[in-house]
């Protein structure tokens, strides 16, 4: 069974960076859009009152200034705060956002278990009482963003699909495959919140599982954190399929 989940994991990866390499060259491949700029544009000087470049006499003959990081600042707050769904509808921000970070943060938990499984596999001992700090702060990480994966998505995606049927004005732009995604990624976190806090506080299966993918040596799981790395490995096979892309 070990070596089954092993190879099925590696088919997802390898699934999804090709699904979405031949997505990103079809993109490129498009012919190209008319000029649209969407105002305010937040690395214009002007921003705040939806300004532009253009109002400059002359604008093509001068250098053209671009705040880099308030973009990125921005980007960081409307991925991790989601303030304008906060000022619009409280309620649905209350699910939305912690939906979203569960979507994220499961994403970096697997990527930071491989990680440590390279470190592990270096000789780094990685946990609570680890003799090296490195190790204490990897394991924390661990921790720290499952935790908010599991609790956060599982969290996130029930309210997401009870909010939805409960407010009219929502229900009315859902589709079937809203509630499915709804449903399905609650079975994903819940499967996982469950191998975490019931059978593996620690994470250390997950850890062995990940040491096992990299060492080719399946290692012996619970059946709860089988069920939870399967599904996660249909979630990534599912995920260059849905409109999250």
């Amino acid at each position: 069974m070990g070596t089954v989940i092993i190879v099925l994991t590696y088919v997802a990866y390898i699934f999804i960076v090709v699904a979405y390499t031949v997505k990103v060259v079809a993109w490129l491949r498009l012919p190209p859009h008319i000029r649209w700029d969407l105002y305010p544009v937040i690395h214009e000087a002007h921003y705040r009152y939806g300004g532009s470049y253009y109002e400059q006499p002359e604008w093509w003959t001068k250098e053209r200034v671009k705040h880099q990081w308030r973009s990125l600042w921005y980007a960081l707050k409307d991925n991790f705060y989601m303030g304008e769904y906060y000022k619009r509808h409280t309620l649905y921000w209350l699910f939305l956002l912690p939906w979203h970070l569960g979507f994220i943060f499961i994403i970096t938990f697997h990527i930071l278990c491989f990680f440590a499984a390279v470190a592990m596999f270096g000789g780094l001992e990685i946990g609570a009482a680890a003799g090296q700090v490195a190790g204490k702060a990897f394991y924390c990480l661990l921790l720290v963003t499952g935790a908010i994966a599991f609790i956060g998505g599982s969290f996130g995606s029930m309210g997401m699909g009870a909010i939805r049927l409960a407010d009219r004005s929502l229900r009315s732009y859902a589709m079937p495959m809203n509630y499915f995604n709804y449903l399905f990624f609650l079975i994903v976190y819940g499967s996982g919140l469950y191998a975490w806090a019931a059978l593996d506080p620690t994470l250390e299966e997950y850890r062995a599982y990940w040491l096992g993918l990299i060492t080719f040596a399946p290692p012996t799981l619970h059946p709860m954190t089988i069920l939870h790395i399967v599904l996660f490995d249909i979630f990534l096979i599912y995920l260059p399929f849905t409109r999250s892309t």
